[in-house]
């Protein structure tokens, strides 16, 4: 429950860096890990077990996905500052419309019959 309060209040007091905002991400999994695994040993009950490899797994494939994009984000804008967060989202959002015929456009025209 400690750990848990930390990785909100880490995330919630730290908004500048984006690789110090996952760390309490980090210690959040953590400490749902270390629940299950505690709730497991003494319910004498294994699904605990297979929950707390399952967040580790999630946990690592989290860790190298925001390492890639912390990478990619570096080279192209040189910084990783969270006020330049915004600049990433592109021209704006779309329309129901404008996705529909962006998604139709994708799509191979059938061959005549």
């Amino acid at each position: 429950m400690i750990i848990s309060i930390l990785g909100i209040r880490g995330i919630l007091l730290n908004r500048r860096n984006i690789p110090i905002m996952s760390m309490p991400i980090e210690s959040m999994l953590l400490a749902v890990n270390s629940n299950f695994l505690v709730f497991s040993v003494s319910s004498d009950d294994m699904m605990g077990q297979s929950f707390a490899s399952l967040v580790s797994k999630v946990a690592a494939a989290e860790s190298a996905i925001g390492l890639a994009i912390f990478v990619i984000t570096f080279r192209v804008r040189g910084t990783i500052a969270i006020e330049f967060i915004n600049s990433i989202q592109g021209s704006g959002p779309l329309s129901l419309g404008e996705r529909i015929r962006f998604i139709l456009k994708s799509f191979p025209k059938p061959l005549p019959v």
